[in-house]
């Protein structure tokens, strides 16, 4: 797959409704994105088998319990203790082969699974990093795809968001702390750390490309293309900023600030 081909998969994607948005694809799309020509197969085969194995175990376990067996045990996709800042933590496809990566790309995997498997789980979009809402005859329960899988306590909910500076009125709200988003919505956020990393690095053709991926997936979002504009600015592309402040304008309409961010870069090319 071609850098190209990929963005037209993500395009396409931008445009499906959530309920029918292809996680595990778009997920692929995104790693030859950043680096094409890759064999995407493993992934496809590592899917097959925790689904498989998930749907197995879910016959005699309780939901919860079959993802976090299947994938930290049976599986061993973990998280990345030893090399966390490792640049492919976020790439399917190294995740699949190394078994080792963040939260937000081993969700990927977790739902790809609960999906095929017929489970009811969601990303939770939590500070910190991704967790795993899935619904049990209980009520939903938080996993931490990151930490082995492990049940998290609403005690420890709390006292994470508190640690991550939540105020204690919304620590205290598990209804907020374990707010479920959308397959796009989690995807997007693995594609916000890329571009955290490549802004710190000085990567801007790096961070280009995670906010590119980004205007793909949500195209009624202006604010990817404003961080596009910007990390090509950064590479002296001032063709290509402008283009970019034009897509954002184009969504959001003709905001002031859009239209002095367009100024300041005309400028720098007269």
């Amino acid at each position: 797959m071609t850098r190209d081909e990929a963005e037209t998969i993500l395009a396409q994607a931008g445009t499906a409704e959530d309920d029918g948005f292809p996680l595990l694809e778009c997920a692929i799309a995104c790693a030859i994105h950043d680096y094409p020509f890759r064999d995407p197969e493993p992934v496809r085969l590592l899917a097959h088998q925790a689904a498989q194995r998930v749907r197995e175990r879910a016959a005699n376990e309780g939901p919860d319990e079959a993802l976090a067996e299947t994938m930290a045990s049976d599986l061993r996709l973990n998280g990345d203790l030893l090399n966390y800042d490792h640049p492919g933590n976020t790439d399917v496809i190294d995740v699949a082969e190394r078994r080792r990566g963040l939260s937000a790309a081993l969700v990927v995997f977790y739902l790809d699974a609960a999906r095929r498997a017929g489970l009811k789980a969601s990303a939770v979009d939590f500070p910190g990093h991704v967790l795993l809402r899935v619904e049990t005859p209980e009520g939903p329960v938080a996993l931490d795809p990151f930490s082995q899988g492990r049940l998290v306590l609403p005690s420890e909910l709390t006292r994470r968001a508190l640690l991550a500076g939540l105020t204690p009125h919304v620590a205290d709200r598990l209804d907020l702390l374990m707010a479920p988003v959308s397959d796009r919505q989690a995807l997007i956020r693995m594609q916000n750390v890329l571009f955290s990393r490549a802004l710190r690095a000085e990567d801007f053709e790096g961070a280009e490309r995670s906010a590119l991926r980004r205007a793909l997936l949500d195209p009624e979002d202006h604010r990817p293309w404003l961080d596009v504009a910007a990390a090509r600015e950064k590479q002296g592309a001032l063709t290509g900023a402008l283009q970019a402040l034009s897509r954002a304008r184009a969504v959001d309409g003709p905001a002031d600030a859009h239209r002095a961010s367009m100024d300041r870069v005309r400028m720098r090319l007269n």
